[in-house]
């Protein structure tokens, strides 16, 4: 984050500075304002206090403390050392409890309706050849449901979204889209 009077300097001529500090650092660098930054902080805390409040059924307060602690997914809630919970100061050993327990069921949850989107995209492209469960993960996270989704799909799209190279990408459009001239 840097002062809006010195972005221009941070970020060098042609963006010279920061590719210098990136390829010294091995980080992948990204200089904002201090007002771009506040406004990206405050969509990451929205965000995250509506998964908070969605998820662990708590009110905005509650999760404004998390995320005031330094908190930002549930598998932090679930899985934090007891310990360090407690040392929030506007918790007890019991809240503390019903959040962990909160947010494993949450946890949970997510994941068993992931494997059950997964069984039916499973169903739907049953066959497919060169359709791995991981690829149908990857789609599922996606929104490709069916063998339809899938055949509409430019090759550029399914190589983003599954990370298959082209050719695997353009075999497995071809393969969802036979069923068209059946």
């Amino acid at each position: 984050v840097v002062d809006e009077e010195n972005l221009a300097i941070a970020i060098g001529r042609g963006g010279q500075n920061v590719r210098l500090a990136a390829e010294l650092t091995g980080w992948r660098i990204n200089i904002m304002s201090a007002e771009e930054s506040a406004q990206k902080q405050a969509v990451e805390s929205d965000s995250i206090r509506k998964i908070f409040v969605d998820k662990l059924d708590v009110d905005a307060e509650v999760a404004d403390i998390l995320i005031a602690e330094g908190f930002s997914s549930l598998e932090e809630v679930a899985y934090v050392p007891l310990q360090e919970m407690l040392e929030i100061a506007s918790f007890d050993e019991d809240t503390v409890n019903e959040l962990r327990t909160r947010a494993k069921d949450a946890l949970l949850t997510m994941e068993i309706a992931k494997e059950e989107e997964v069984e039916a995209l499973s169903e739907s492209l049953k066959g497919l050849e060169g359709l791995t469960p991981e690829l149908m993960t990857s789609l599922a996270d996606a929104g490709i449901h069916t063998r339809d989704d899938l055949a509409d799909l430019a090759v550029d799209e399914l190589t983003e979204i599954t990370g298959v190279s082209e050719d695997q990408a353009r075999a497995l459009i071809i393969k969802a889209r036979e069923h068209w001239f059946a």
